[in-house]
């Protein structure tokens, strides 16, 4: 430490005066050993909390939307990238969850949905197992049962520091050869949050042994470390050691799809078809991409493709409808809508079909219709921010000016990504002369979509009257 705090100090001193560092040498020696520490500003292509400096030219978000995260809505949901995963080892130790909470169904494996152990559920007279009893030592000896014990305290317990106590203990008693209990021991430490130390072991792992799963958890690694160059070279290496194996070219697909290059992630989704034509996220985000690219009798296709292999649920009805509406297949449109209706296991669904219902309204001229619809869908989910905007825009057009603005400004509160509510206020407010408050949220607005040529123009139309004033 003193040597790298040394080392530290010349280096500041070339760079500021001495008198104006203003940190402690615990403080400097702290972030010298930071080793989860990630740059504060990332070069472009690099960061996936950039995503909009994407070599591939992301979508328009006038075209496509996207997430709060400026990532456009791809088709498929992935629970592991929502999930709230503990950042710090204290969280990570005093929130276990055990099998009676939801927790992520691809978050405890690679690549593989791992199903639940549901016949294991703690009993009511007591726990299946008490874990404080156990003597780790005595199990961690006996290779079989602890392989077992250690997959019962990691996946249904979650008590992470219990099963990585195991793993140590039985990775000493194997003398550091058997593979397997490094991969146990860096799940763990990716629980925890210490990354670094996972990526360790998880190297280790594949020196001994080569395998697809421990190549999927390093992936995992990068990617919170937010490096998805390096993940991408670790899925390439992978697939020169097994040539065509789905999960690693579907990850190559997810990472260029998170870094906003959508033509590299379709042909990469292409390529997981060749080798795997049943595969439902390749083929469902295959579909979205070509219905926001202008395409939709193409996205039917595949999305008909997905009902022929027999996925039956109401985001796949939501996507044929869609589809429909905008091939002009207007005879199938509203029967999908309502099978979709019919299927909605919540309310969060049920507002999804409801406020397309209410776009199919607005494209047929039953604005009546479409303001039910927005209507039905605020009744089912309260924080739709997409409904409030367009039920503003309906309001305008009845000469509502004061409902339109509260709606609107419910909208931007709700979902200060979108530009469509910033530029909405800007308008209304430059209707009824209020120029300042237009020019500030058309700020708002070209902060979101840059790109915005309506925006663009509404700025040098509002900077041309303070030029006259």
């Amino acid at each position: 430490i003193q040597a790298a705090w040394n080392l530290k100090t010349r280096a500041l001193t070339e760079m500021v005066y001495v008198d104006e560092i203003d940190m402690d040498q615990e403080g400097i020696a702290e972030i010298i050993l930071d080793e989860n520490a990630i740059a504060q500003v990332a070069r472009p292509g690099t960061s996936l909390k950039l995503p909009g400096t994407g070599q591939g030219g992301g979508p328009s978000p006038a075209v496509r939307p996207v997430t709060q995260s400026g990532r456009p809505i791809t088709g498929f949901v992935r629970p592991s990238t929502q999930s709230g995963r503990p950042s710090t080892m204290e969280q990570a130790i005093r929130t276990p969850r055990t099998a009676l909470t939801a927790r992520p169904i691809t978050s405890a494996s690679g690549g593989y949905v791992r199903p639940g152990t549901a016949s294991m559920i703690t009993n009511p007279d007591g726990p299946f197992i008490n874990l404080s009893r156990l003597n780790l030592t005595k199990y961690a000896q006996k290779p079989k049962l602890a392989k077992a014990l250690f997959e019962y305290i990691f996946h249904h317990e979650n008590d992470i520091k219990n099963a990585l106590d195991l793993a140590a203990l039985a990775t000493e008693y194997a003398q550091f050869k058997d593979w397997w209990w490094k991969v146990q021991i860096g799940k763990c430490y990716y629980r925890l949050g210490l990354y670094r130390e996972a990526e360790k072991q998880f190297k280790s792992a594949l020196k001994q042994q080569d395998m697809v799963d421990t190549i999927l958890y390093l992936a995992k690694v990068y990617l919170r470390l937010d490096q998805p160059v390096t993940a991408l070279n670790l899925f390439k290496q992978g697939l020169e050691r097994f040539p065509g194996e789905v999960t690693l070219i579907c990850g190559i697909a997810r990472i260029y799809e998170e870094m906003n290059n959508i033509s590299s992630a379709a042909e990469y989704y292409k390529d997981v078809l060749k080798q795997d034509n049943t595969h439902v996220e390749a083929i469902a985000c295959i579909g979205s991409n070509h219905f926001y690219s202008d395409q939709p009798e193409i996205a039917l296709r595949f999305y008909r493709r997905l009902l022929q292999m027999g996925v039956y649920n109401c985001q796949l009805f939501n996507n044929l409808g869609l589809c429909c509406f905008y091939a002009q297949q207007y005879d199938m449109t509203l029967s999908s809508f309502e099978r979709a209706l019919f299927l909605a296991e919540n309310e969060e669904e049920t507002a999804d079909v409801w406020y397309n219902l209410g776009h199919v309204a607005v494209g047929i001229g039953d604005l009546n219709l479409a303001y039910q619809c927005f209507k039905l869908t605020l009744v089912n989910n309260n924080d739709y921010a997409e409904a409030y905007n367009n039920l503003a825009v309906l309001e305008m057009r009845k000469g509502h000016t004061e409902q339109a603005r509260a709606l609107l400004q419910t909208a931007s509160s709700l979902a200060p990504h979108m530009y469509e509510p910033h530029f909405n206020v800007a308008i209304l407010s430059e209707k009824v002369g209020d120029l300042q408050r237009s020019y500030t949220a058309a700020q708002k607005s070209e902060e979101a979509f840059p790109g915005h040529v309506d925006t663009q123009q509404l700025m040098k139309q509002l900077k041309e009257h303070f030029a006259m004033l």
